[in-house]
């Protein structure tokens, strides 16, 4: 849900931080006060076309910022996730920054986004239904998953997409094994040949690190014994080797020891150095007679060394690499034995189209079901939305050979009078009876839906009494089970709301700016009282708001 909004110098708002609670939120306040720029705001963020002249007056830049908690389930982690959105906080942060030029950034959790990936997050956050604003149900693929959320048929949904995805790419597969077989071939016989000369190679990474170390001791066995007999003659076998010339001062130290004992520590320093000196020599000796000058050993791996890294240049890729270059020759090779077969696989194609239409018709039969009874509710709830006559109604159009999302697509289709033809929803002229129907159709779908936080504004353009009371139960009722927020003129929309904001505009030093003000009980009497009377409110309309709040509570 929607749970906090930024807004800095944005028209006439200089700086506004709002926190919005859960249930259903009534923005009330005079014609002309700005109740529906929050709404515009809060539409930058969520990715719409920004201008300019959106900046306040005077400033550079206008920032919008909106803050929305996430449910634990909610399907925008997987996204956030896979586009390196930052997801451990629990919550999605939307921002756009808007320049005096026309120019925007936006931000995902902190992190540069583009345009795009801001309003695909959005999707999965917000709708909004208004005159001017984006709204979810007026696409296609948007109308289809809430059929199938309303259904319960979204797995099987995505079941049948991965279907049609198998079918379609063994279909590809066959067609390209008719018009290639030739080239087919010809591929086919160079792999095999390519593979069965790294086969006879047998490459093996930790036998190519062994041998590398192994030759190099090879080609240095002569530099490395000369080396060991040198230093065993220098440190003890020469006669005057290091350890003879020791000897020779501790022999010399050890009768002065009794002269002075300031010397033993010295002469034990000396006599552990000529220990470590001996274990040295004795190593070296040992080191020495395990070298042996090897020609053939040497000559051996260097023919060795040589085809390996020939191979490895033949390809052009590294020694290390040749273990995968085998695997994606070996994987292509089962690919070109696979479509060399087109009998074969034609068979495979018939059988996986099959497997599809059964998800398909089985997807198709719970549209059905489900159309019929979400066109007749839908339907039945306009009645009392000051469209008596209209209807609503789901067609399902059958396609010649189906498509991922199944054998039909699916349109939303209305008639907001009596004796009107049912036209797609996405045609639907007036605002206010798309609001309306929107409307309908949440309430009745909102138990399957995937968004949040609904936003309504100018709902009640056309209505009033009685129809505004039954919109205005409508949102309450709406209101618990997701978050509902609506710019409503009518007292009886604004006093079944949860909560309720006034907005108004104010001058200050010489300019105009908007207010928002969160209203407590009393302070909805007044609002819904004036809403009611105009400027002049009275004993009379305060008694008649007070009755109104209290029965939306009852």
């Amino acid at each position: 849900m929607l749970r906090r909004l930024l807004i800095r110098d944005f028209v006439i708002v200089d700086h506004l931080e709002l926190e919005f609670d859960q249930g259903f939120g009534a923005l009330t306040g005079e014609t002309g006060a700005g109740k529906s720029i929050l709404i515009d705001a809060l539409s930058l963020a969520l990715g719409e076309r920004a201008e300019g002249g959106v900046v306040r007056t005077g400033k550079d830049k206008a920032e919008v910022s909106a803050e929305f908690d996430l449910a634990s389930d909610s399907p925008l982690f997987p996204w956030l996730e896979e586009n390196d959105f930052d997801t451990g906080t629990g919550t999605c942060l939307l921002r756009r920054v808007i320049d005096a030029g026309g120019r925007s950034r936006a931000y995902i959790n902190g992190a540069s986004a583009t345009l795009a990936q801001l309003k695909t997050a959005a999707e999965w956050l917000v709708d909004i239904h208004g005159q001017h604003s984006h709204q979810s149900l007026l696409r296609t693929d948007a109308q289809r998953g809430l059929l199938d959320s309303h259904a319960g048929h979204s797995a099987l949904a995505r079941e049948t997409a991965d279907a049609w995805r198998v079918w379609q790419q063994i279909r590809a597969q066959r067609k390209a094994a008719e018009t290639d077989a030739e080239a087919g071939a010809g591929e086919r016989e160079m792999l095999e040949w390519q593979l069965k000369e790294l086969e006879r190679l047998g490459f093996e990474p930790a036998q190519w690190l062994a041998d590398n170390q192994e030759h190099g001791r090879l080609t240095h066995a002569a530099g490395l014994i000369a080396g060991a007999e040198s230093a065993v003659e220098i440190l003890d076998a020469g006669e005057v080797s290091t350890a003879v010339l020791l000897d020779r001062i501790l022999s010399t130290l050890r009768d002065l020891v009794e002269v002075d004992p300031a010397l033993t520590a010295p002469v034990e320093l000396i006599e552990g150095a000529r220990i470590q000196l001996s274990e040295a020599a004795h190593e070296l000796a040992r080191y020495r007679q395990r070298l042996e000058l090897e020609p053939e050993r040497l000559n051996e791996l260097e023919s060795r060394l040589q085809a390996v890294t020939a191979m490895a240049r033949k390809h052009r890729v590294g020694p290390d690499e040749l273990p995968a270059l085998q695997a994606r020759l070996t994987a292509r090779l089962g690919e070109l034995r696979l479509t060399a077969d087109p009998a074969a696989l034609a068979e495979r194609e018939a059988s996986a189209c099959r497997a599809y239409e059964v998800l398909a018709k089985q997807l198709g039969n719970g549209r059905k079901k489900a159309a019929t009874r979400l066109s007749q509710q839908v339907s039945e709830a306009m009645q009392g939305l000051a469209m008596a006559g209209g209807r609503f109604e789901i067609a399902l159009l059958p396609l010649d050979e189906g498509a991922s999302y199944g054998l039909e697509a699916v349109e939303f289709r209305v008639s907001a009078n009596a004796g009107q033809d049912l036209k797609p929803l996405a045609k639907v002229a007036s605002g206010g009876e798309l609001s309306r129907i929107g409307l309908a159709i949440q309430v009745i779908a909102s138990q399957a839906g995937d968004v949040p936080t609904l936003i309504f504004d100018e709902v009640d353009v056309g209505i009033g009494g009685g129809v505004a009371e039954i919109v205005g139960r409508l949102l309450r009722q709406l209101g618990g089970d997701c978050q509902v927020l609506c710019v409503t003129h009518l007292p009886q929309v604004a006093a079944q709301a949860h909560w309720q904001w006034s907005i108004a505009k104010e001058t200050r030093d010489g300019l105009t700016l908007s207010r928002v003000q969160p209203l407590d009980r009393e302070a909805r009497v007044e609002e819904i009282a004036r809403m009611l009377g105009g400027m002049k409110i009275t004993e009379t309309t305060r008694h008649h708001a007070r009755e109104m709040l209290g029965a939306s509570t009852a």
